[in-house]
């Protein structure tokens, strides 16, 4: 029995993905050059990309939570439903 192929077994598949990822930050980040509709409280929201930066750190920050905090709460040992 051959093993189904997905979508993205194929790299070409991948890198189209990654191509149009890329493109639409590229488009957002142009797009912030234009569009000057930002209502601000502070001085530095205003700063070019500035929202792409912090959403970038907030979701390596996320993770990073995740791997160093969360994970030793809700790890098992090996042998738990032993």
């Amino acid at each position: 029995m051959a093993k189904e192929k997905h979508l993205f077994d194929d790299p070409k598949n991948v890198r189209r993905l990654l191509v149009m990822f890329f493109g639409a930050v590229v488009l957002l980040l142009s797009l912030d050059l234009f569009v000057h509709n930002h209502h601000t409280h502070f001085p530095f929201e205003a700063w070019f990309g500035f929202y792409s930066f912090f959403g970038f750190v907030a979701c390596v920050c996320l993770v990073l939570a995740a791997r160093f905090v969360l994970r030793p709460v809700v790890k098992r040992k090996e042998d738990f439903y032993e």
